[in-house]
């Protein structure tokens, strides 16, 4: 049974957004900024927010905190033909999400799937969002695809480490939500 929290799903998706906005300026953070969060959000999205509404939500969202940031000098490298699909990159992780939904249960025993799934989840968008970019940006047309795979190879370990730190930070906030649930359902039947 999943805690009362997840029965707020207005202040859930409030939060992924803000949680969005907040970092998505910073794909790997530094001493002044956080790292991007998109991947977790998604992810996140799709296990606490049982509309697609909010996929499309949030998609919307990444691409208008994009636009702001090239309005706003922000260098558009990355904006190509490829952009298009930050949608299955992002539905894949969103989809990870519902999945792992299905499998959660207050036991030890949903630790390991929940790790597959973000492995998973993350490597597929990773992919897809990767891979989109080498064969439509225009970039790399005398790359082969194992000099790519070993240039961005490097990159695929922060992003999974990212999204493990959300993940693991939504985890414990969710836990400690869930304990004060319990406790104060205790106090009301005294």
């Amino acid at each position: 049974m999943l805690s009362s929290t997840l029965k707020q799903p207005a202040l859930i998706a409030a939060l992924l957004v803000a949680l969005m906005a907040a970092t998505r300026y910073q794909h790997f953070g530094s001493a002044t900024h956080m790292a991007d969060a998109s991947f977790a959000v998604f992810l996140l999205a799709g296990f606490y927010l049982r509309s697609p509404w909010v996929l499309l939500l949030l998609l919307a969202e990444a691409a208008l905190i994009d636009y702001v940031a090239l309005a706003g000098g922000v260098s558009g490298w990355c904006v190509t033909p490829a952009y298009a699909f930050l949608i299955p990159t992002y539905g894949a992780l969103w989809l990870g999400g519902r999945l792992y939904r299905r499998m959660h249960s207050w036991t030890w025993k949903t630790v390991l799937p929940l790790a597959g799934i973000v492995l998973a989840s993350v490597g597929i968008a990773f992919a897809i969002s990767n891979g989109s970019f080498y064969l439509l940006s225009g970039y790399f047309p005398e790359m082969s695809w194992s000099e790519y795979a070993s240039g961005v190879a490097k990159y695929f370990p922060l992003y999974l480490g990212v999204t493990c730190l959300y993940v693991a930070l939504a985890a414990i906030v969710h836990a400690v939500a869930r304990a004060g649930a319990m406790r104060g359902g205790a106090e009301q039947t005294r």
